[in-house]
């Protein structure tokens, strides 16, 4: 994995693809963009950036956010490195993986797989924890994985949610753009988890994050987290997104408004032109954990 398939410069800096094969996907390859700003230095630990992940939502793959999401120009302001990984597994050839938008095929759910055929393949929660981290390592692009922060979008600000809530100390930070907050109250969420889970009555509360964070405690677990939904987005008006659930349980656990925010933004859908209005701040408030 060492020569990228393709560079383009933007913002100063470049945006690398790169492909290789995944262990935590069964053997397949997968494919991660990653931009890298002209601060950054492969040389020198000290100049080494950190590191931003960002999962991207249903139907996508590495390319729709690194296209349309707007994120360079603030991430190199602020000094910080993107990782675009893909959404799901690509070529399990499983019968009805491609079936559907909501599952197999670009819907990964970043969960473990527990049910027959999917867990060889589909270990999206391991390839992003684990295996992706240190193929990031091996780029030698100068970037810092021990300083990590996440966010997401829709299906993907499920899996930062969940992500940064059940690894304490890998993610400094967390957004999230209209995730998912409640899967296993919402139809994307049902299904997901009837399909790849064995057993999804026991194993479902794990990939939830409203659930989630309702057994934790700011005495026991500072959080800081930022999350924007549009009160125009149909999903949001379909109840698949819930955020409203996700800030009534942290404020039952007494967690300040100020550090976990969640934000009803009036007008906005659930496209890339909501993403895109924000996008800068939240690599803004990304920047002030991962700098300090």
């Amino acid at each position: 994995m060492s020569s990228p398939k393709s560079t383009n410069k933007v913002a100063s800096g470049h945006l690398y693809k790169y492909s290789f094969t995944s262990s935590s996907l069964g053997g397949l390859e997968t494919n991660i963009n990653v931009f890298v700003p002209s601060s950054s230095s492969s040389s020198s630990s000290s100049s080494k950036v950190p590191v931003l992940y960002y999962l991207s939502g249903l139907t996508c793959t590495e390319d729709n956010a690194a296209q349309k999401g707007g994120f360079f120009n603030a991430a190199a302001d602020a000094g910080v490195a993107i990782v675009f990984p893909d959404t799901s597994p690509r070529g399990a050839k499983i019968d009805g993986e491609d079936d559907s938008y909501d599952f197999g095929s670009g819907a990964g759910f970043y969960l473990n797989a527990t049910k027959q055929p999917w867990s060889k393949h589909y270990n999206m929660y391991d390839y992003i924890t684990k295996e992706l981290p240190a193929k990031v390592d091996q780029l030698g692009l100068g970037i810092d994985t021990s300083r990590a922060s996440i966010f997401g979008h829709s299906m993907g600000g499920h899996g930062a949610l969940t992500l940064y809530l059940r690894n304490p100390g890998q993610y400094r930070s967390c957004s999230a753009f209209s995730p998912i907050c409640n899967p296993t109250a919402c139809p994307w969420g049902e299904k997901a988890f009837k399909g790849y889970l064995q057993n999804p009555a026991d194993e479902a509360s794990q990939y939830d994050a409203t659930l989630l964070v309702s057994s934790l405690s700011p005495a026991e677990r500072p959080l800081d987290i930022l999350i924007d939904s549009g009160t125009a987005d149909d999903f949001y008006k379909q109840n698949q997104l819930l955020p409203e659930h996700f800030q009534n349980a942290v404020r039952e656990r007494g967690y300040d408004d100020q550090r976990v925010q969640v934000r009803l933004q009036d007008g906005y859908d659930h496209s890339y032109y909501f993403i895109s209005t924000f996008a800068p701040e939240h690599i803004k408030w990304h920047a002030k954990f991962l700098h300090n």
